[in-house]
């Protein structure tokens, strides 16, 4: 009190609290940054710890996400020691990409990462609900698929304004679609197919005006399916929901279905139950002579129909007997008969109690018996060192499959083969030919696989080099490029303890699906041959140390995708690969060992002769030529050790992608399509 007595009794000059003010300006400029600081490392730890706690839950060995440890001698945050799978914007986890590491656990965990913008956890093990993603409100694009994860869909989902793409499919999701999703007017990619979503599909889809892919496909949805709806997005959008009607191809809607909930209508239900008691009375008012016509008239209708069908189907089969599958690798066998029986596994096992041989599957959802398949209409694709692959058409003209018959694994015995198909139909990852099914028998060995429908790599670079050829451009080899180290990556990341490489990497062994993404084939079928015959055998680009050792090994791996990458500036066929159908290639091109042209035209100096005329038609894009072939010189390297791991190499391009060709905030926006291959990058 006596301070504030004698400060009221001070006068102060003009000047003097124009000099106070300013040291308080100065002092608060001051103070500013370092709380702002003190903030940022708040969030930054938290951010830390969410992550930690997700380690924790879904990782509980700590040996898929290996990386994720903090230095104990210096302060580090998620951010600042570059964990695998985490990207930053101000030292905020901004997104988090983790698909096909086999995590189990679930979301909960990652509910306070306020930035999160990129969430990617495809082809896990989650489980759990999804509601923990809706404190989230950062989300742009979330994909899940592939999982365990069950329980509604939270209509919390409203409060995500920004999301525009969601992918749930392939999970155990039950529950209707909520009504507030009409809230997300940015959404532009909707998928909820393969779960068990039940009720009525909501009419507030229809007001989402940006949405461009919307998947319903295989769940319990009933109702009538708006006509405008239907138009926009396809029928096969909505497939497998047998409870829709509507337009054809949908039954047409009864008085008994659930009506649509277009609007609240109190003379909705009188009306109705008007017509059922007019239907009722009209039936009451029926004469049996009447009724029992009726009932002849149409049981003789269904007979004429099941006839026509009966004879319909016997005079197809007898049209297309010929080029059923079975025919083709069945003849002279006698081991398939009516073994037929399907088994759903995890891997290993292919013999029943009854000690039949029968289809074992790796995937629990879309199976069909052995006898489909060898009912299939078949078309020969090619034959290799390994085997003939058939396109197989099964009868209900939806399913289409790889198959791929062996030759030379008897060596194999039935415990080991089924351990080796085990190894290759565990590993899922987006740029990896999924393998569905096998079938063993002593004398015939099926591989079945998804079928893709776009060729091969090797097509794309050599076929058809003419007039008329649609030259492949730098974007699109790129992309493939990515993809295909992205597979192999994966397949060396899944086996680093046991060593296990692939042996067979070339152009014809990278295909692309029908959204044009590359995907590695071939993995895992060098484990059937003896180790020392395996080089001979398979075809694929060779390493120099592999004349010497006669062994496959993942650095060898590396110098076969150096010189898929050089085939793909080059635009010229490796001569150490004896490649089909070269239609349309030089006798000249054919001779050529890419490495050693390679290194001579670069000794002298830089010119456009290394590279493919038609890529030399582009602008701006020398640097990244330059930088990729840098990438594929490194993996060439003659001694093993100098070679770069498929992870540093998958950085590396993804490296040139982004410094060369920076994408724009509005990239996710305008994408059309959901592609592994390519970056999710958002702003």
């Amino acid at each position: 009190m006596l301070y504030i007595t004698l400060l009221s009794r001070v006068t102060f000059s003009p000047s003097c609290l124009m000099e106070v003010f300013h040291s308080l300006c100065l002092l608060l400029l001051l103070l500013l940054p370092l709380s702002l600081s003190i903030s940022t490392t708040d969030d930054a730890d938290g951010d830390t710890a969410a992550l930690s706690l997700f380690r924790s839950q879904t990782d509980t060995h700590g040996i898929l996400l290996f990386n994720w440890t903090l230095s104990s001698t210096t302060h580090s945050t998620a951010c600042s020691a570059s964990w695998t799978g985490v990207q930053c914007t101000n030292n905020r986890v901004t997104a988090v990409s983790l698909p096909s590491l086999n995590l189990r656990g679930p979301l909960d965990s990652l509910s306070s990462l306020e930035q999160l913008r990129i969430l990617d956890l495809r082809d896990n093990r989650l489980n759990g609900t999804v509601l923990p993603l809706a404190n989230c409100t950062n989300l742009k694009l979330v994909y899940l698929s592939g999982n365990d994860l069950s329980g509604p869909i939270p209509t919390e989902i409203a409060s995500l304004s920004r999301l525009l793409r969601v992918d749930l499919s392939d999970n155990n999701l039950v529950g209707p679609i909520p009504e507030g999703i009409s809230k997300l007017n940015r959404l532009i990619t909707l998928s909820l197919e393969n779960n068990e979503i039940s009720g009525e599909i909501p009419m507030s889809i229809s007001s989402l005006s940006n949405i461009k892919q919307l998947n319903l496909s295989n769940n319990q949805l009933y109702g009538h399916l708006p006509e405008n709806i239907a138009q926009k997005f396809g029928d096969s959008s909505f497939s497998g929901n047998k409870g829709l009607c509507g337009s054809s191809p949908l039954p047409a809607c009864s008085a008994t279905t659930p009506p649509p909930t277009v609007q609240s209508n109190p003379s909705s239900l009188p009306t109705t139950t008007a017509i059922d008691e007019t239907k009722k009375q009209t039936h009451r008012g029926l004469h049996p002579a009447a009724i029992v016509a009726i009932v002849v008239a149409n049981s003789v209708l269904l007979l004429v129909i099941a006839s026509f069908l009966i004879a319909y189907y016997c005079g197809r089969r007898s049209v297309t007997s010929n080029s059923k599958l079975g025919s083709e690798i069945g003849k002279g066998r006698s081991s398939y008969g009516s073994e037929s029986r399907v088994y759903a596994t995890n891997g290993g096992g292919g013999v029943d109690g009854d000690g039949n041989n029968k289809l074992v599957f790796f995937d629990k959802k879309k199976k069909f018996e052995l006898e489909d398949l060898l009912r299939a209409s078949a078309e020969m694709l090619g034959k290799g060192s390994l085997g003939t692959v058939y396109r197989a058409v099964l009868d209900d003209g939806c399913t289409v499959v790889a198959v791929k018959r062996l030759k030379d694994a008897n060596p194999c015995g039935r415990k080991e083969f089924e351990q080796y198909m085990d190894v290759i139909g565990k590993l899922k990852h987006p740029n990896v030919v999924k393998l569905r099914a096998y079938y063993y028998a002593k004398e015939e060995k099926l591989l079945v696989y998804d079928y893709l429908s776009n060729g091969s790599l090797h097509f794309l670079l050599h076929g058809n080099r003419g007039p008329g050829r649609i030259p492949l451009d730098w974007t699109t080899r790129i992309s493939l490029a990515l993809g295909a180290a992205r597979g192999l990556a994966r397949i060396h990341h899944e086996h680093k303890s046991s060593r296990i490489p692939h042996g067979n990497i070339r152009s014809s062994n990278v295909l692309l699906d029908k959204n044009g993404v590359a995907c590695i084939s071939d993995f895992g079928l060098s484990l059937l041959l003896n180790p020392a015959h395996a080089t001979a055998r398979l075809g694929g680009y060779k390493a120099p140390e592999q004349v010497e050792t006669k062994r496959l090994s993942q650095k060898a791996d590396v110098y076969s995708f150096g010189i898929l990458l050089l085939e793909l500036l080059t635009g010229k066929a490796p001569s150490i690969y004896p490649s089909p159908s070269r239609i349309g290639i030089d006798e000249e091109e054919q001779a050529v060992d890419l490495p050693k042209w390679v290194r001579s035209v670069v000794r002298d100096e830089w010119t456009a002769e290394v590279f493919d005329q038609e890529l030399l038609r582009y602008k701006n894009i020398e640097e990244e030529l330059v930088s990729m072939l840098h990438v594929a010189m490194t993996c060439v390297a003659v001694q093993p050790e100098k070679r770069p791991t498929m992870a540093e190499v998958v950085k590396m391009i993804e490296d040139i992608r982004v410094e060369m060709s920076p994408i724009g905030e509005d990239y996710e926006e305008s994408r059309n399509s959901m592609s592994p291959s390519v970056a999710t990058t958002e702003d």
